[in-house]
């Protein structure tokens, strides 16, 4: 068992244990792919775990296809392609057919990711930063609400929108 843990380490590591050159990082998880499709792995898709959320999966997923040679060449396209798939959600907003505006968001959530991607920023991570932002301000909203003798659900909509900019000008 561990001769063979040995000649798997080996043969996944060309750039180490052979004469395979390598420039960068990319190189070798190109490399690490195509090896392991020659072991029998049928697709370069195979090794994203199903049980990942949404958002990473995603990320991995498109990190995935890029060491095949499928990626964009600049975020100027990434954000053109963002750009078309809202089009495409709006326009399944209009037809009020819920399984295609369902689609058309999950294609556009895709596209921000991969957007997010490109700009090397992680998307669950910017999005558990504005999930905690959110949480921070409405929590000053309606402690800022009972200072003034209500609560949030006696307020108006234009008095809760007051309480929420009082908050962000805090930097809250």
């Amino acid at each position: 068992m561990i001769n063979a843990v040995c000649d798997k380490l080996i043969s996944r590591h060309p750039h180490i244990y052979a004469d395979v050159k390598v420039d960068n990082e990319d190189d070798v998880k190109r490399n690490w792919e195509k090896l392991k499709l020659k072991e029998g792995k049928k697709s370069i898709l195979a090794g994203v775990p199903k049980s990942l959320p949404a958002m990473v999966k995603a990320m991995r997923l498109q990190e995935k296809a890029k060491q095949v040679g499928f990626e964009w060449e600049n975020k100027e396209q990434v954000w053109e392609k963002v750009k078309e798939e809202e089009a495409e959600l709006q326009e399944a907003i209009k037809s009020t057919n819920i399984d295609k505006i369902e689609d058309e968001l999950g294609d556009y959530f895709f596209s921000i990711i991969n957007f997010a991607r490109f700009l090397q920023v992680d998307a669950e991570n910017a999005l558990e930063r504005t999930n905690k932002k959110f949480m921070n301000r409405f929590n000053k909203m309606e402690a800022e609400a009972l200072n003034k003798g209500k609560s949030l659900d006696e307020m108006t909509l234009e008095e809760m929108d007051k309480l929420w900019e009082e908050a962000k000008k805090q930097n809250i």
